[in-house]
């Protein structure tokens, strides 16, 4: 493996608080401090003017569909995709045909990540057998087949005795719960964020009281429990004030929100566009500028994609009747860079720490850093390009997207995973 030398740019660690122009130096898929005089002579230089390079990014919350919805996308086409968004580790989650609720559905994962991703791909288990919530999956079988944390994403654990006793299990086996925050007996049928939008379109809306009471709970389990609970795609104000007051109590919650979530409100759903549904629905302008205020405060603690492949023909429907859920690793650093650095003033460094080393740490990864000694994952990437994105061009098996045919800037041009340019800006190597 060839030494690389990314030369002249602006280098962003927030592990390190690195915030400079300079080099970074790969030899044997590592960061090393240097290279000598004969090593740079003959590593591969990468001239790094005008650009950024930080840790490659990290998504802990991705569906890649396989096994049995490989006609969505699959752990091949779905690595390619975030590899061209700058991620480098992405952890997806366990709502597969069937669900990865049992060491063995763990291993088929692992088999066909090792197989075909590349980029760094980590499996999560079920809370309950089935994501039915009606009992629990072997957690301790799941921790050893090697689940990064336990999840029934996609749906949501309704009983709170089960949820207990998940948490508890969680705490004993030293994994994350990772939770979507949804009481189901306040959405059935609903298929918009319920406000003044969904009445005028005639669709059954969706309050926000059914994630705000998942909210509460989860505090309230992880408090009486002890188990980091992390909440998956807040979208609502009142989650951000609950979560902001839990974790001045010192509560082991930590939460994400989708780039989505941060551009777009209900207003978008008035041409009836199912690449606009959701689970959680995009909310009302107030829910927006709650979540961007909680990634600045720190309250909310990183940015997740949610990437939800579908087909056209399944979109393709009735709004009532298509599928939750959009594509977004292709898009999600364009769009971060575009709501919360160029509209909202975030430091740029800010929202490198929000797709690096903040998501790495909820889990525990190996990630999100350019420390000497660690594994030489890279995002270089121009801030300033600006680029047409066509869904149906891009790398991923699915075009479900509500940024297709439009103009985004920010622009990934390398992506490097283990010291090895496994994206060079317009193709996988």
């Amino acid at each position: 493996m060839p030494s690389l030398w990314i030369a002249n740019a602006r280098v962003i660690d927030p592990a390190a608080r690195r915030d400079e122009v300079g080099d970074v130096f790969i030899k044997n898929g590592r960061f090393v401090a240097s290279l000598s005089a004969a090593e740079r002579k003959a590593a591969k230089k990468i001239d790094g003017a005008g650009l950024v390079a930080c840790p490659g990014l990290v998504d802990i919350h991705v569906h890649f569909r396989e096994p049995g919805q490989t006609h969505k996308e699959t752990i091949a086409t779905g690595s390619r995709a975030a590899a061209a968004g700058g991620f480098t580790t992405v952890v997806c989650m366990p709502n597969t045909s069937p669900p990865a609720d049992n060491a063995g559905t763990i291993q088929f994962i692992n088999d066909a990540i090792r197989r075909d991703a590349v980029v760094r791909v980590l499996p999560t288990g079920c809370i309950t057998v089935g994501m039915k919530g009606q009992a629990l999956a072997p957690i301790g079988s799941l921790k050893r087949a090697g689940v990064a944390a336990i999840t029934d994403d996609g749906d949501c654990v309704q009983s709170n005795e089960l949820m207990r006793r998940a948490c508890e299990y969680a705490r004993m086996f030293d994994l994350p719960i990772m939770d979507h925050c949804q009481d189901h007996s306040m959405t059935q049928g609903a298929v918009m964020n319920e406000g003044a939008m969904s009445t005028r379109l005639g669709l059954r809306g969706w309050p926000h009281a059914a994630e705000d009471l998942i909210v509460s709970r989860n505090v309230i389990l992880s408090t009486y429990t002890g188990a980091h609970i992390h909440l998956q795609h807040i979208s609502s104000r009142l989650s951000v004030e609950i979560i902001r007051r839990a974790k001045s109590r010192g509560v082991k919650i930590t939460a994400e929100a989708t780039p989505h979530h941060l551009a777009l409100t209900d207003a978008a759903l008035g041409t009836y566009d199912t690449n606009f549904k959701m689970n959680p629905p995009l909310r009302e302008e107030e829910d927006r500028q709650a979540l961007i205020a909680g990634l600045r405060e720190g309250v909310l603690d990183c940015i997740g994609t949610d990437h939800a492949p579908h087909t056209d023909y399944e979109k393709d429907k009735e709004f009532d009747f298509a599928p939750n859920g959009i594509i977004g690793l292709e898009t999600a650093l364009a769009v971060s860079l575009g709501v919360l650095v160029r509209e909202n003033k975030f430091k740029l460094a800010h929202l490198v720490d929000l797709m690096t080393r903040r998501p790495a740490e909820i889990l525990g990864l190996p990630a999100g850093t350019l420390a000497v000694g660690a594994e030489a994952d890279v995002c270089l990437f121009d801030p300033k390009e600006t680029w047409a994105y066509d869904a149906k061009a891009g790398f991923s098996k699915s075009s479900n997207s509500p940024w297709h045919g439009r103009t985004l800037t920010g622009r990934v041009k390398k992506t490097i995973v283990g010291g090895r340019v496994v994206f060079d800006g317009r193709k996988i190597v």
